[in-house]
């Protein structure tokens, strides 16, 4: 597993971490003070949280004046589907084939 891949994994390890996330996909350029809303976590530990995101690429920071809007991106959890969950589907997804096949078979026979 690549240093990216660590990272991202840790990111999404912690549950403070995941609900700042799910907070952004439901709402992408937020700052820090409306992320931390009802969270009952300090603006401190929302800025070290969303460090640890910036630094897995889930969240890119952009300034807009003196506000700093957060946003998703999406990209390396795709990367990790990709990699981690989708080699293990297409086994699955290969059985489901030959099944149908194997049905469409006896149908016509």
């Amino acid at each position: 597993m690549d240093g990216d891949d660590d990272k991202v994994f840790r990111a999404l390890a912690d549950p403070a971490r995941r609900l700042l996330l799910d907070r952004l996909h439901a709402e992408s350029g937020q700052t820090s003070g409306r992320l931390c809303e009802g969270l009952g976590m300090s603006r401190q530990a929302v800025a070290k949280h969303l460090k640890v995101l910036e630094e897995a690429g889930l969240v890119v920071p952009l300034r807009r004046g003196r506000e700093k809007l957060h946003h998703l991106n999406p990209a390396p959890i795709q990367e990790i589907a990709d990699r981690w969950i989708g080699k293990f589907e297409r086994g699955r997804m290969r059985a489901l084939a030959d099944l149908k096949a194997e049905l469409e078979g006896e149908s016509d026979g």
